[in-house]
């Protein structure tokens, strides 16, 4: 594999406005992001913009590509693409790690898990689960969950994702980390799909791939980082820092 990281990051969040910019301990997110990006060491990093602002802050970081893309992009993965046929059309890298620019406290060796399940020709795109903690943890609708069963192996197949606490009965309840690894192929196709049912339903992107056929393994993390979508979970995570 030969992946690159790709973060995409626009200033128009309903819940928090122009949160990559926001300040923690001094660094803007994005920033703080990109800085987790490059510890990992598993691939160039770009940040795939909607708004020049977020370039203006990380144009001085060494080793890091910024790409302006069109500002009415319906997702992050459509913005990804998007900066791939700019930085990349020869198509080096096989693989793209879509990495969520609200994700501040990311472990860079996450990132390297995220390849794991792509190890295995079976799946067209990796990503992260961790164990839910708590009963609110579970129960909170923001707090997506996958259906997917490890037994003795290192990855699981996902069979579905929910915002309800799925499934049902005794067990591990798995807490869906929104980090993708893609399949170059993969993400082409993908952006090329109009909105599923399910998707449309649960407002859950990913299952539009489950919906397509695609198939999306899971490795285990020990922790879900706390991502930043409200300004409780910015006031939250500046006291972390």
């Amino acid at each position: 594999m030969h992946p690159i990281i790709v973060i995409p990051s626009r200033l128009a969040s309903t819940r928090l406005p122009r949160k990559p910019l926001a300040d923690i301990g001094g660094v803007p997110m994005i920033v703080r992001v990109v800085r987790r990006a490059l510890a990992a060491k598993v691939g160039p990093v770009v940040v795939a913009a909607g708004d020049p602002e977020i370039l203006d802050v990380i144009r001085d970081m060494p080793d890091v590509w910024g790409v302006l893309t069109d500002s009415r992009l319906a997702s992050g993965s459509d913005r990804v693409q998007a900066a791939l046929a700019e930085v990349d059309p020869e198509g080096r890298h096989d693989v793209v790690i879509n990495l969520q620019g609200d994700l501040p406290l990311i472990e860079p060796s996450s990132l390297t898990s995220a390849l794991k399940p792509l190890e295995d020709p079976a799946f067209d795109i990796g990503t992260l689960v961790a164990p839910v903690t708590s009963d609110a943890e579970r129960d909170a609708s923001q707090v997506v969950k996958v259906a997917c069963a490890f037994g003795e192996a290192d990855v699981a197949r996902a069979l579905y994702f929910s915002r309800l606490p799925i499934p049902w009965g005794e067990g591990t309840h798995w807490h869906h980390v929104g980090i993708y690894a893609w399949r170059r192929a993969a993400l082409e196709r993908f952006v090329t799909l109009p909105p599923s049912a399910l998707e449309r339903r649960e407002s859950l992107e990913q299952l539009r791939a489950l919906e397509a056929g695609m198939t999306i393994g899971c490795a285990r993390i020990d922790h879900a980082p706390q991502g930043v979508d409200t300004p409780a979970d910015l006031e939250h995570v500046r006291g972390l820092v």
